[in-house]
């Protein structure tokens, strides 16, 4: 290639990038994005609120309960969602995405789990399954620990506790926040006594608690799952800038994991352990970034690095 093909080359890039930035409605200059209050959703969101930025986006996360995320792209108040965890999820997906009302722009994360779990020193004691936690209902209290409120998994238990489902139908549900039910767990792996509560991988709890997942109930949680990245309907042609970084997001556990383990054992903030990972991982920027400029139409990649 000659240098004025080369030249010209170069020159209609910056002009593709131009053109793809002056194309994106004023509105797209801030992305919402939903926050259910959750260690890896925090990750994800900072990690996308940190490459946003970088791009000359600002990136604004709102605190709100699944089912108010859901409406909240349904209705165009929220922008984007990093955390559709599947199936768990999977009546909101049912009702807000499968019937197009919201739109799914990639899947994020594969491999993840979802249900109940309990210190394996509980298990080794005969709790190995759903239908086990009734044979020992005393020892537990008859509680299981769930997240917040409104949360789908804890509807999921709810509806087994008023369906009587494993004969958990004088169960209570405790619900509390992610921190305040990991508090709990930790008080009763001290005392050794017996305990059941929302489990889930990518997460530091998998480290720090020797744990067992419980089989049995894959009609409420499946066997396997992964996590969706979603955004409000038409927002990746408003917005087809962002649109395209949020669908070449792409996560993995040990990087969740790594990241949600210096925050949580205050070695660092949010902020600092994930530019410290990204940093440490510069290539993960290359399939990030891929077809995607600055806000106004810049190089991206010399963008973000350049904030490392």
């Amino acid at each position: 290639m000659n240098r004025f093909s080369t030249a010209l080359a170069g020159g209609l890039i910056l002009a593709a990038g131009a053109m793809q930035a002056q194309a994106e409605d004023a509105s797209c200059a801030t992305v919402k994005l939903g926050d259910p209050g959750w260690s890896d959703i925090a990750v994800t969101n900072g990690v996308a609120g940190f490459l946003l930025e970088g791009l000359g986006y600002k990136a604004q996360s709102q605190t709100l309960a699944v089912p108010i995320i859901f409406a909240g792209l349904q209705k165009g108040q929220v922008d984007v969602f990093l955390g559709n965890w599947m199936p768990a999820q999977q009546s909101n997906y049912d009702k807000f995405v499968a019937s197009g009302q919201v739109a799914k722009l990639a899947q994020n994360l594969e491999g993840t789990e979802y249900t109940l779990a309990v210190p394996t020193y509980a298990y080794e004691a005969g709790v190995k399954t759903f239908a086990d936690l009734d044979k020992h209902a005393d020892k537990f209290d008859r509680k299981l620990y769930g997240i917040a409120s409104g949360s789908p998994a804890n509807e999921s238990i709810r509806q087994m506790i008023e369906s009587d489902e494993f004969g958990l139908g004088d169960w209570k549900l405790v619900e509390s926040s992610e921190q305040a039910m990991l508090v709990q767990v930790g008080r009763a792996v001290k005392r050794d006594q017996f305990v059941v509560f929302l489990g889930w991988t990518p997460h530091p709890m998998n480290v720090n608690y020797d744990m067992k997942y419980l089989k049995g109930g894959e009609k409420y949680f499946g066997e396997s799952g992964s996590v969706n990245t979603l955004a409000r309907k038409d927002y990746a042609a408003q917005c087809p800038n962002v649109g395209k970084l949020l669908s070449n997001l792409r996560f993995t556990q040990q990087m969740e994991n790594s990241i949600m383990d210096q925050v949580l054992s205050k070695q660092a903030s949010n902020a600092e352990a994930i530019k410290a990972w990204v940093k440490a991982n510069p290539a993960v920027l290359d399939g990030w970034l891929q077809g995607v400029t600055t806000r106004d139409g810049g190089d991206a990649l010399a963008a973000v690095k350049a904030r490392l």
